[in-house]
């Protein structure tokens, strides 16, 4: 028996696959394709968001009177499969081909039809009683389908990311209240400066993320502005008359999402504004998680001729040749993550403006880079969160050690000796080695008493009153 069928398209006959659900244009993308090597299927809410779109473009359809009931039911049940994911492995297209996303969207308009047929009892192939371009992709395009689906799959996997960026920033903020209490010297252009409390370094990482989990829910909300209905250049052609309103309507009731139709289908076919900017805003949250994996680096250096003011979970052996070495491998793999976001955003931009005219035909890799981001982010702030965040210790005693021997201290003194005074001490005690304190008590500047209370670092975490003096 054969273990292929027979199907044609425009190009003429090729073979597919029997039992696949896919169909002949699937197939000349399967064979034309090869670049990433990552399968459309391996994105499951890429997938569920393609059947949400078919669904509410059903439904739409037989509200309008140009599918029946029989058709409805049958095509829904179809795309009810594949958002429940049990069609996934039906979705072999490379997530970057050339056509503007055709291969995509042909790809679910026959997996759609196929299913169909079997519902109805048909074979798969036998497209008379239900047809992958008449029925599946009634009153749509590519062009609108496409990057609808793209939207509302970044709109589902935003939730996801937002999630594990608060867990992580939990996790910095529980450390914050750990270590509420050690002292440690702060520093600018890697000098000291004046102390503050090794929490409040943690506390500050966690406000810092906090600003990324609002952006992104703010930029993700650009996501809802759809131009279903626009089919081909955002003229409409082959849509009935009400379809792009009633259509984002009906996308909306099925995803629980506010999605509206775009006031003008002809400018929001070919624009790529709204995954700019998101783009945009995961390049910002990897540039931020990106400094704070550094500082960690830094702080947890050593340990004996570095910082060594905390300790990161050691998780293996740092080299092959320097024994009892340990290397912070988590910052340093996230480090990495982080570039290679960044480096997605100079693409998404280069393709953003390399389309020309009514569409813009880049629109594949746009999309794979802004997942391949989203899915890369989710995992490194897992990884650094579990793996390193969790179980980072404090050096308490090195910490004090340094804001005891710092000339960074001699900062609080300006407001009571002046600037002037505050240099030479500070000169004084690089010169000689002597401390701070040691050297204004020497020079009979201030009395033991109100300079113990004026350097009691824990006077310097905060606003406060001036001692005055007397």
């Amino acid at each position: 028996m054969k273990n292929y069928r027979i199907e044609s398209d425009l190009l003429g006959e090729l073979q597919v696959p029997k039992e696949a659900y896919y169909g002949v244009q699937t197939q000349r993308a399967i064979d034309n394709f090869y670049i990433t090597g990552r399968k459309m299927g391996e994105y499951p809410e890429f997938v569920k968001a393609i059947g949400y779109v078919k669904l509410a473009a059903a439904q739409t359809n037989h509200a309008l009177g140009l599918i029946d009931d029989k058709m409805l039911e049958v095509i829904s049940e179809a795309c009810q499969d594949v958002i429940d994911g049990k069609f996934h492995d039906q979705f072999p297209v490379d997530m970057i081909q050339g056509g503007a996303g055709t291969s995509v969207n042909m790809n679910a308009n026959e997996v759609l039809a196929n299913r169909a047929l079997e519902i109805m009892g048909y074979e798969k192939g036998d497209y008379q009683h239900c047809y992958p371009n008449d029925h599946l992709n009634l009153s749509q395009s590519t062009n609108d389908v496409y990057p609808t689906t793209v939207k509302l799959a970044i709109i589902m996997m935003n939730h996801n990311l937002v999630e594990h960026l608060q867990k992580l920033n939990h996790s910095f903020r529980e450390k914050g209240k750990e270590f509420h209490d050690v002292i440690k010297m702060g520093r600018t252009q890697l000098q000291d400066a004046v102390p503050m409390t090794l929490g409040q370094e943690f506390e500050a990482y966690a406000a810092n993320l906090d600003e990324e989990v609002i952006l992104l829910n703010n930029i993700s909300n650009l996501f809802l502005e759809i131009n279903m209905g626009g089919t081909a250049i955002g003229t409409g052609l082959n849509a009935p008359e009400g379809y792009p309103k009633l259509c984002a309507e009906k996308l909306a009731e099925l995803t629980g999402e506010d999605f509206v139709s775009a006031a003008n289908l002809v400018e929001a076919t070919p624009d790529t504004g709204s995954f700019l900017i998101y783009s945009s805003v995961l390049k910002r949250t990897a540039v931020k998680l990106s400094k704070i994996c550094n500082d960690l680096r830094l702080l947890s250096s050593g340990p004996r001729a570095g910082l060594n003011e905390i300790n990161l979970p050691p998780l293996q052996p740092g080299s092959s040749i320097m024994p009892g070495k340990v290397n912070p491998v988590i910052p340093e793999v996230v480090n990495q993550v982080c570039f290679k976001v960044m480096g997605n955003d100079l693409t998404v931009t280069l393709a953003a403006q390399a389309g020309q005219l009514q569409l813009n035909v880049m629109e594949p890799v746009l999309c794979e880079c802004i997942i391949e981001s989203i899915i890369f982010l989710e995992r490194a702030m897992d990884t650094l969160r579990t793996k390193c965040v969790d179980g980072i210790t404090a050096n308490r005693e090195v910490c004090k050690n340094m804001v005891k021997n710092s000339i960074g201290i001699v900062t609080a003194l300006n407001p009571y000796i002046g600037y002037k005074t505050s240099t030479k001490i500070a000169q004084e005690a690089l010169e000689t080695g002597k401390s701070v304190y040691d050297l204004v008590l020497e020079h009979k500047i201030l009395s033991q008493q109100k300079l113990d209370e004026i350097l009691d670092p824990k006077n310097m975490l905060s606003p406060h009153a001036f001692v005055t003096l007397v």
